[in-house]
């Protein structure tokens, strides 16, 4: 499994700065300058007219790059920003790494910039040895099947499609690994911008191999396609969503955007955000921890529906009526009279709101100092909620509040090996019962911790998520019944187009995470359908 992790390649390029033995000496007194200066021959004397020739040119550089177009920025920011470049899970490839070109020109109007063609595919090399395929990819990748099961024997038709729209936020279509999109609703923060991203950065990081698509994203949360509304379920549009509610849902799960980041909450993208919290981990470890059950999170108001409800519920699993429920949680209200809301710790402690946070960036809210408890809990939003890889990944025991919905994630995830399971309608005796025996055995309660953040962080890396998203887009590909065509309407879209016309954290963010290289060798090999399903 360790073999799996993307790792970091840190090489350092020692700069020359000395023409000859003489150059690099520095003077450590007056006297010993004042020597030097009356020592120097004629042909030194050249020499020294040249450097100071040679500085003097820096010097005017200098003053020239700070007026460097965007293009001068993004790249150097790519440079300062880059990490290993083979994959971990195919390290023993000796396939190519092509580098791809990105430049941005003055101009920064999303509709003035231009997209460049597509990068080339590698070049082709020498097949693998007889037996030596690419590694099985993780078992959570056979839900692609189960996902696409629908119209596996009936395919996906046009009109199957279109009946998506009253779903879908934006449509997607690939032709000949160029990307178009056409909008149909704005989708909450930048839940289709970094979405749309990501598609990008596959088609980079897969230059070639992404075949041609239509494809309708919805950006909520609830998932609306339902088997019983459909006489055959061939018929039910198949539409990408980040979830699924799993006994009558028929959406199709997508990574969702916040692995490219989120930057409405000051969150990098996934690994970068996974380094930081490495290192708060080793800061504090699991037995140094305090040892409580900790939640932080919008709880919103009772009448707004079932994601309040449940989070509600949960808050009267704090310290109350003398009862000690080992939680310690946060929860954030509003008070429209004020026009303000205040993030509550407990019952007691004030602290400035959910407004406030947003305005300050959540600096004050970061998620690696959000390891600093033994447990940690999970619970559903307005359905899953995507702080749940964050959760994961501080080392701290899950306590999985058990919910109808599954993401690509949760659906990985197997109780009492990554996580402890919580019953939905006993959550307070549950969640001290399993504090209480956590604390008894600390030793397994500590190792139900690092496994699944082990999880997150090997079977869920980047590698495996494009791998998958290759995997989902080939499969639901090949069901097509007709040939995609550009929408009316629609606007290609690239890495350029977004990058260099975006601003803030958002730039920074799709920096950060932008493919640099057209990779050469194979993705993971797709593993069987779950046994028993349909052919």
């Amino acid at each position: 499994m360790s073999g799996r992790r993307h790792t970091a390649e840190n090489t350092h390029h020692a700069t020359p700065c000395r023409t000859d033995g003489a150059a690099s000496v520095a003077p450590a007194r007056a006297g010993q300058r004042s020597s030097l200066w009356t020592t120097i021959s004629p042909a030194r004397g050249v020499g020294f007219i040249v450097v100071s020739l040679v500085l003097l040119a820096l010097v005017v550089g200098l003053r020239r790059w700070s007026d460097l177009d965007a293009s001068s920025f993004l790249q150097t920011s790519m440079r300062s920003n880059a990490t290993g470049q083979r994959r971990s899970h195919d390290r023993n490839s000796t396939a190519p790494l092509v580098p791809i070109h990105f430049s941005c020109s003055k101009e920064t109007s999303p509709q003035a910039l231009t997209c460049p063609g597509p990068p080339s595919p590698p070049p082709r090399t020498s097949p693998r040895p007889s037996g030596d395929s690419a590694p099985l990819c993780p078992d959570y990748f056979r839900f692609i099947q189960d996902d696409l099961r629908p119209w596996h024997d009936a395919g996906i038709t046009r009109e199957a499609v279109e009946r998506g729209l009253p779903h879908a936020y934006f449509r997607l279509v690939v032709l000949a690994g160029r990307a178009y999109v056409k909008t149909y609703r704005p989708a909450d923060m930048t839940r289709d911008v970094f979405t749309q991203w990501g598609v990008l950065q596959l088609l980079r990081r897969y230059a070639g191999r992404v075949p041609d698509l239509d494809v309708m994203f919805s950006c909520d949360d609830l998932g609306q396609v339902r088997a019983t509304d459909y006489r055959v379920p061939s018929e039910a549009p198949p539409v990408f969503r980040y979830c699924k509610e799993t006994r009558s849902a028929l959406d199709i799960v997508f990574p969702d955007w916040s692995f490219w980041g989120w930057p409405e909450y000051n969150i990098r993208p996934w690994p970068q955000m996974l380094e930081e919290v490495t290192q708060e981990n080793e800061r504090v470890r699991w037995p140094e921890r305090q040892p409580y059950a900790y939640w932080k999170g919008k709880v919103g108001k009772p009448h707004m529906g079932h994601m309040y409800r449940i989070r509600h519920q949960l808050m009267r699993c704090n310290i109350s009526n003398g009862h000690e429920w080992n939680a310690r949680l946060f929860r954030q209200v509003c008070f429209e009279k004020r026009s303000k809301c205040h993030r509550i710790f407990l019952f007691t402690k004030a602290d400035w709101a959910w407004s406030y946070a947003i305005r300050n960036g959540f600096k004050d809210s970061s998620i690696p100092k959000q390891c600093l408890y033994r447990y940690k809990i999970y619970i559903e939003g307005n359905s899953w909620s995507p702080s749940e890889k964050y959760i994961f990944a501080c080392n701290s025991t899950v306590l999985f509040v058990e919910t109808p919905f599954q993401d690509i994630l949760s659906r990985a995830l197997v109780a009492d090996k990554h996580y402890l399971h919580i019953n939905r309608d006993d959550m307070c005796r549950s969640i001290k019962t399993a504090v209480d025996r956590g604390n008894q055995h600390p030793e397994q309660a500590q190792l139900i911790g690092e496994q699944g953040s082990k999880f997150v962080r090997e079977e869920m890396s980047m590698d495996h998520l494009y791998d998958y998203m290759l995997h989902l887009l080939t499969e639901y590909a090949k069901l097509l019944r007709y040939k995609p065509t550009v929408p009316n309407d629609a606007v290609e879209i690239c890495s350029e187009s977004m990058a260099c016309a975006a601003s803030g954290r958002e730039r920074d963010y799709m920096i950060e995470s932008m493919e640099r290289y057209v990779t050469g060798f194979d993705p993971c090999t797709l593993p069987p359908r779950h046994p028993g399903m349909n052919n």
